[in-house]
């Protein structure tokens, strides 16, 4: 025991209480006033169907899900929820239903997005909301169909209407709208956007701009009109550091997308990191996350890269990943509107490596002081590249000053992400107990990859429910009817990629079906979406190699496309879907022609011939790949029993249109050799990932 000292052992963290000769303490001091306005930690959902499978979760695990996400003191406790507006195109790992795939309608029961927010909402009603398009119908982008800003009057009407639906239909009040993501921006649109929603009682809707990079920061200081259009600018992927154009504005600056990392510990360790350095090193006051919810079939992009996992909805598993009690941290003990502290004055970085930052509430009764120390190693996000430092264990002091310093302990909430070897869990979001606070100093030694709070903040809780049912396999039979579906959902495990499916109700004697709904280009965002014209909706397990498919289907008589098929082993999907190889059968009913093709774009032709006559506009179309060869009927008269490549091996199924235009679907028939799980993809990033589209 050193003279004046006590140390205790708190859960693998020592605490000292300092009675005197504290070195180099680092001010928590609110007298010299405060920094930047903290607007709040958030997720994503869009960029596109990244909680697609979410929304047919069985119950309790559903609910159990949404808590982990969205309920105070809880889990994540998310205090911001991105959501798409929806563009009938792909925009990463799928495509989300616009609420007008023309021009002439509209429907605000497409999609699941409403459903998010309205359950966000119900678990936190101070939950921000924040509307962003990826894609665009393509009625939007006028006579070239690839620019939405040809018109500025279309995508700002389109935008509109989706906030009206919005309000009028599901009573959301969205609290931000951005531009297009990642993408050109029009200065003339933003400034027609604040003009529209001013006209028409949204004026409390802030634009954020413009969801890429710091470029419209030099725009804003030279158009003044153009500054108070747009309320803060948003980045994406900045690593931590802002523009100093962007600090000239004096606009509040976010990460308006960041993380998009695999979300074993390293990327926990990543979002840990970047929580607190892109306000000590950006000034940064919001950070959401790409994704909320990683509910996408693996081996879509970016499988796994969200906040925590949920890719089972006919088992009800998930998992609570690292992430989510990473973000508890600082949701769980602040709240949007706080205050931090100044840069030197409760904000830095500790000599030894790791970062701090401290938040005031606004009656600067509470106070909040979020520490990590994640090293470099531990710490990797998929982007930018982070440029090597160094971390190390170290004692930390702290002094506690101006209104402050009467404060007498700090509840402690503790996290270890390793616990001395990569891939082994430490501690995540343990309660210890509280510090006692001497003469306004307290003390305590931190070890590398840790995350802390220690906070005035009374509440706090590590959220728990009894174990989710085992993982299991996409079921080897599998049927569908679609009788039970509400009209315009989309259908259960069907992920759309490109083109837009919903239940439609066509009466006896079929009743409910799916249609495809585009029927030209989309304003596309993924690069695949520029170079195809058909759309491709995928099912099942990746794994599957020997596989029966069947359905009922009808082309349109009205706005129809030109063919659809059923295929089987398609290797991919998301934003390389016009790449993907499998075993496609495509019927083209008016030519009264079949082509087996082994590639989406049928460009890889295997056989093909003449369709046997039908005196019906609904046929049944069957698929069986089965090692290497593969049969096929139409109407139960057989086509073709031929040869097939031997790659790929293996993949999901799929049905979809040879161009744009409706085509109905019913009666979906699954029969695959059953298969283990789905092998699981390299968790070394750099193994892993590949840019992102």
């Amino acid at each position: 025991m050193e003279s004046g000292r006590v140390f205790i052992a708190v859960a693998g963290v020592w605490a000292l209480f300092v009675t005197a000769h504290a070195a180099k303490p680092y001010p928590i001091d609110d007298s010299t006033g405060y920094g930047r306005t903290f607007d709040g930690i958030g997720g994503i959902s869009g960029g596109g169907a990244t909680s697609k499978l979410l929304v047919n979760y069985p119950q309790p695990y559903r609910d159990q899900v949404l808590d982990f996400l969205f309920k105070p003191n809880f889990g994540a406790a998310l205090q911001i929820l991105k959501v798409e507006i929806g563009g009938d195109a792909c925009s990463t790992d799928g495509s989300e239903a616009s609420h007008m795939h023309n021009s002439w309608e509209e429907n605000y029961q497409r999609g699941y997005e409403w459903w998010l927010m309205l359950e966000a909402k119900k678990r936190n009603p101070n939950i921000k909301l924040y509307g962003l398009p990826w894609a665009f119908p393509g009625w939007v982008g006028g006579p070239t169909r690839d620019n939405p800003w040809t018109d500025p009057e279309r995508p700002a009407y389109y935008v509109l209407n989706w906030l009206r639906g919005a309000k009028a239909v599901h009573n959301l009040t969205i609290d931000y709208l951005g531009i297009w993501n990642e993408r050109m921006y029009s200065i003339p649109y933003i400034k027609l956007l604040r003009k529209t929603l001013d006209d028409n009682g949204f004026s409390n809707v802030k634009i954020v701009g413009a969801d890429k990079k710091w470029e419209i920061a030099d725009d804003i200081l030279q158009d003044e009109e153009l500054g108070a259009a747009v309320e803060n600018i948003g980045c994406h992927y900045p690593g931590t550091f802002s523009d100093p154009s962007a600090m000239k504005t004096g606009k509040q600056l976010w990460a308006s997308e960041d993380y998009s990392t695999f979300n074993d510990n390293v990327g926990g360790g990543c979002w840990g990191r970047i929580l607190n350095m892109n306000y000590v090193n950006g000034n940064m006051t919001a950070t959401i996350s790409w994704n909320a919810i990683a509910s996408y079939y693996n081996p879509l992009p970016w499988f796994r890269t969200g906040l925590m996992t949920a890719v089972e909805p006919w088992t009800g598993n998930y998992a609570v990943e690292s992430p989510i009690w990473i973000t508890a941290h600082t949701t769980q003990f602040t709240e949007i509107g706080w205050r931090y502290l100044r840069h030197g004055a409760g904000v830095g970085n500790f000599t030894g490596g790791g970062s701090y930052v401290s938040l005031v509430s606004p009656d600067g009764k509470d106070l909040t002081i979020v520490i990590e120390t994640m090293s470099h190693d531990h710490s990797i996000c998929v982007r930018p590249p982070l440029e090597p430092y160094n971390v190390t264990k170290q004692r930390v002091t702290f002094q506690l000053k101006g209104s402050f310093a009467s404060i007498t302990s700090l509840n402690m909430w503790y996290s270890r992400l390793f616990n001395g070897a990569v891939n082994v869990t430490g501690t995540m979001f343990e309660r210890q107990a509280p510090l006692k606070v001497v003469n306004g100093m307290v003390q305590l030694d931190v070890a590398v990859d840790e995350a802390i709070t220690l906070t005035t903040v009374s509440g706090g809780q590590k959220g728990s429910y009894p174990p989710p049912p085992s993982s299991q396999p996409f079921p080897s039979t599998y049927n569908d009817d679609f009788e039970g579906y509400p009209e315009h959902m989309e259908p259960n495990n069907l992920a759309q990629q490109t083109g837009s499916f919903e239940i439609i109700d066509v009466g006896s004697p079929h009743n409910k079906v799916v249609r495809q709904m585009v029927l030209s280009q989309p304003v596309h965002w993924c690069k695949a979406e520029g170079r195809t014209n058909r759309s491709i909706n995928l099912i099942g397990n990746y794994n599957w190699t020997d596989v029966t498919v069947q359905m009922d289907a009808k082309v349109g008589e009205v706005n129809g496309s030109s063919g659809y098929f059923v295929a089987a082993r398609v290797d991919r999907g998301g934003g390389e879907s016009d790449q993907a190889e499998g075993i496609f059968l495509y019927i083209f009913p008016n030519k009264s022609k079949y082509h087996l093709s082994g590639d989406f774009e049928h460009k890889k032709g295997i056989t093909e011939g003449e369709l046997p006559s039908s005196n019906s506009d609904w046929n049944n179309v069957m698929l069986t790949v089965q090692g290497g060869t593969a049969s096929g009927t139409y109407n139960n008269q057989k086509l073709f029993n031929v040869s097939i490549p031997a790659n790929p091996k293996y993949g999901f199924v799929a049905i979809g249109t040879d161009s744009w235009g409706i085509v109905d679907y019913d009666n979906l028939m699954i029969k695959a050799k059953p298969v283990a799980n789905l092998r699981q993809k390299p968790k070394d990033n750099t193994l892993y990932y590949k840019p992102k589209a």
